[in-house]
C-alpha cells in the first residue's frame, strides 16, 4: 500500500479537509486487533471508527443509544497499522440531513493517514423507522461541521 490515497468512495475530497478542526479520538491498540500478518486486521478499522463516533457523540452530549443506526460505512484503506504505533481518529461532520448525519474520518498511525471513511447515521423511532433529527442535535454537531 502507498501513502497516497487512490480515488475511492470515501477518499473523494475527504483527505483535503481541514483536519485541524476535527474531533480527536485516540485508540489503544490491543493484541487481539492484530492478524496473522502482524498488522491491525481490516475489520478493526470499522470498530475504531465506531469508537470515534460514540466519543464524538458523548463529548457533544448526544444520546445515540437506541435512537441511531449506522446506515452506511465507506472505508478506504491507504496503509496498514502496525503494533506500537500511536493511532488517532479525526472526525468531522460533513452534513446533517432531515433524518441523518454524515461524518468523515481519517485514521492516523504515528500521524500518517492509514484510512479514510464516510459514515451515515440515521436517527430512528421506537419502531426503527427514520425520524427527523432534533434541531438541538443539529446545533450540537455544528462546531464539527466541515468548513469550506
Amino acid at each position: 500500500m502507498t501513502g497516497k490515497p487512490e480515488q475511492g468512495a470515501a477518499t473523494g475530497r475527504v483527505p483535503e479537509l481541514n483536519w485541524g478542526d476535527a474531533h480527536h479520538t485516540e485508540i489503544q491498540l490491543r493484541y487481539g486487533d492484530l492478524d496473522a500478518m502482524g498488522h491491525v486486521n481490516n475489520a478493526r478499522y470499522a470498530e475504531f471508527l465506531e469508537v470515534a463516533r460514540l466519543a464524538l457523540a458523548r463529548d457533544l452530549g448526544i444520546e445515540l443509544a437506541g435512537r441511531s443506526v449506522l446506515a452506511r460505512l465507506e472505508l478506504d484503506y491507504v496503509r496498514d497499522i502496525r503494533p506500537g504505533q500511536r493511532v488517532l481518529i479525526e472526525t468531522l461532520v460533513e452534513r446533517t440531513g432531515r433524518t441523518s448525519w454524515t461524518s468523515v474520518s481519517r485514521i492516523l498511525a504515528d500521524q500518517v493517514p492509514c484510512a479514510f471513511s464516510r459514515s451515515v447515521v440515521v436517527r430512528v423511532d421506537d419502531q426503527g423507522r427514520p425520524e427527523p433529527l432534533p434541531e438541538e442535535l443539529k446545533a450540537q454537531v455544528a462546531p464539527w461541521l466541515v468548513r469550506p
